[in-house]
C-alpha cells in the first residue's frame, strides 16, 4: 500500500545522503529502543517467562528485550539479519567478553535467518519490531515466520507486535512526514498507516492460531527536540525520505511536526498504544 503523496516537493538533487548506521544503531539503543520496556514487561509477564523459557526473538536489535527475559532467567536466542551495527551492541549487552561468550552456552546471536540457528525448540518466539509501519513490513514477517516455524515447539506462543489506532498514537502524526517527502515510486520501505487486522494475517499467512491479544501503553518521551529527531531517525521509517529529500528537510520537517509535542520545559512527549497478538503454532 502506497503512502498517499500530500504535497509536491522538488526530489533531492544532491548526492545521496550517506547515513552514519553506526552512529543510527546507537541511537537506537540509547534513545529509542527503551520506549517499549512496558511492551517487553507486559508480555514477559503475561506468558510467564523466567527458568525454562527458551526464547528466540525475531529482529532482536540491540538487544535490550533479550537482556530483560535473560534476567528472568531464560535462555535467549537472537536473530538480527538488518542491522549487523544493530546486532554488534546486542553482543555488547549480552555476551561482552569471550570467555563469557563460552560460558553462557543459554545465549545466542545470529546475524542471518531463523532457519541458521541449531538449537532445540523454542518455547517462545518474539518479534517486537512494530508492523503497520513501513511498506511490505507484514510480508517480510511473515517470511521470517516461515523459516522460524520448524525451530517453535508444538503449540509454543509466537508474539507479534503492531502499532494501535492511529488516534490513540501520537506519534502516527509525526511518521506521516516519511510519506509526505519518500518518493512514492519506491513503494517497499515508505511509511504506511497501521490496519486493524495486521497481526492476524500475519498470523495466517505463517499458518500460527490466533490465541489471545493485549494493548501497552508505550509513551515516546524524550528530553529535548535534537534527541526526538535521533530517536525517531533510528527507526529507519524516514530512511526513503532521507534518500528522496536529503537530511536537512527531513530533519527540518520532522522538527515542525514535533513541535505540538514540545512541553515547556523542551522536552517531548507522545502518548501511544501498541497491540500485541499471542499465536500458537499448530
Amino acid at each position: 500500500m502506497t503512502p498517499t503523496l500530500v504535497r509536491q516537493h522538488l526530489p533531492h538533487a544532491g548526492p545521496a545522503t550517506r547515513v552514519d548506521l553506526c552512529a543510527r544503531a546507537r541511537d537506537w539503543s540509547e534513545i529509542q529502543e527503551r520506549m517499549f520496556v512496558p511492551l517487553y514487561e507486559s508480555v514477559y509477564e503475561r506468558l510467564e517467562v523466567g527458568t525454562g523459557t527458551r526464547l528466540l526473538g525475531l529482529g532482536c536489535g540491540s538487544g535490550l528485550a533479550l537482556l530483560m527475559a535473560a534476567s528472568r532467567g531464560a535462555a535467549v536466542t537472537g536473530v538480527e539479519a538488518s542491522s549487523p551495527q544493530r546486532l554488534s551492541l546486542a553482543r555488547e549487552r549480552l555476551l561482552p567478553e569471550p570467555a563469557l561468550t563460552r560460558a553462557r552456552g543459554d545465549t545466542q546471536l545470529v546475524a542471518g535467518l531463523p532457519e541458521e540457528v541449531d538449537s532445540p525448540a523454542y518455547t517462545l518466539v518474539t518479534a517486537f519490531e512494530p508492523i503497520g509501519c513501513l511498506a511490505g513490513d507484514s510480508e517480510r514477517l511473515s517470511r521470517t515466520l516461515a523459516a522460524a516455524v520448524p525451530s517453535i515447539g508444538r503449540g509454543s506462543p509466537v508474539v507479534l507486535v503492531g502499532w494501535g489506532p492511529p488516534e490513540r498514537c501520537a506519534t502516527s502524526a509525526v511518521l506521516r512526514v516519511a510519506a509526505r517527502l519518500a518518493d512514492p515510486l519506491r513503494g517497499a520501505g515508505g511509511w504506511r498507516p497501521a490496519h486493524r487486522d495486521d497481526l492476524e494475517e500475519v498470523a495466517h499467512w505463517a499458518g500460527l492460531r490466533p490465541d489471545g491479544s493485549g494493548r501497552v501503553s508505550c509513551p515516546f518521551g524524550y528530553a529535548n527536540m535534537g534527541s526526538a529527531v535521533r530517536g525517531l531517525l533510528s527507526t529507519g521509517v524516514f530512511d526513503s525520505a532521507i534518500a528522496a529529500a536529503g537530511q536537512e528537510q527531513v530533519d527540518k520537517e520532522l522538527a515542525e511536526a514535533l513541535h505540538p509535542y514540545q512541553r515547556r520545559d523542551g522536552t517531548i512527549w507522545m502518548p501511544n498504544v501498541f497491540r500485541y497478538l499471542i499465536a500458537r503454532t499448530a
